[in-house]
C-alpha cells in the first residue's frame, strides 16, 4: 500500500501561480531540479488534472535538438515510467499520449484511495485544484513545499482556504537561491 503526497513550489504568501496564472517565478534552479529527480525514486504514480497533465506532457518526448541536460533526461525517463491518472471530463482517450496514462472523467475520494491502496510506493497528487478534496479529507500524508522567496499578492492558492491540518515538520533544506524546502507529515485532526 502506498501513501499520498502533495508537492509544489509556493510563494512566501502561499500561492503557486499569480493572478494571471504565471508561475515562472517558481522555475527550479539546477540544484532544486536535481532534488526533484531524486524525489521521483519514491514515487510510483501521479494523479493530475487536465491542465497539469498538458503541462507535464513536455517530459514525454525529448526535443530533437538535444538541449536537455542529463538531469532533465533522467527526470523525463522517471516521469514516463510512472503510472499517471489524469482527471478530466473534457479529454478523450485519444488525447493521452502514453499507455501508462489512465484517464478518469471524475476523480472521487474513493478512486484516490483505490490508487493509493494499489500503489507499491508514494502516489503524488499534483496541482492544488486536483489535490484540494484529498487535502480537505485528510488523505494526504506528506506535504512538500519548495517555498520561493517572492510575494505575489494573490492568485492560485497552494492549499484550499478551508483546509484544517495538523502538521509535523519532517525536513527542511535551504537552497542557494533562497528557496527553502519544507516537508511536513500530516497528523490526525480528529475528524471522522
Amino acid at each position: 500500500m502506498g501513501t499520498l503526497s502533495y508537492t509544489t513550489a509556493v510563494s512566501l504568501d502561499g500561492y503557486i501561480a499569480d493572478a494571471n496564472g504565471d508561475f515562472q517565478w517558481a522555475a527550479p534552479s539546477a540544484e532544486i531540479f536535481r532534488v526533484h529527480v531524486d524525489r521521483m525514486n519514491a514515487v510510483s504514480a501521479e494523479i493530475l488534472g487536465r491542465r497539469t497533465y498538458e503541462l507535464m506532457r513536455y517530459w514525454e518526448s525529448e526535443p530533437d535538438d538535444e538541449s536537455w541536460t542529463a538531469d532533465e533526461r533522467e527526470f523525463a525517463q522517471r516521469w514516463s515510467a510512472l503510472d499517471r491518472i489524469v482527471a478530466s471530463s473534457t479529454m478523450a482517450s485519444d488525447d493521452v499520449g502514453s499507455p501508462s496514462v489512465r484517464l478518469v472523467p471524475v476523480l472521487t475520494l474513493s478512486a484516490i484511495e483505490d490508487v493509493v491502496r494499489a500503489a507499491p510506493g508514494e502516489v503524488e497528487i499534483f496541482g492544488p485544484t486536483t489535490a484540494s478534496a484529498a487535502i480537505r479529507a485528510g488523505l494526504v500524508t506528506d506535504i512538500r513545499f519548495f517555498v520561493v522567496p517572492v510575494v505575489i499578492g494573490g492568485g492560485l492558492r497552494a492549499l484550499p482556504d478551508d483546509a484544517r491540518l495538523n502538521l509535523r515538520l519532517q525536513e527542511t533544506r535551504p537552497f542557494a537561491n533562497g528557496t527553502v524546502y519544507l516537508h511536513y507529515r500530516t497528523e490526525a485532526t480528529g475528524r471522522p
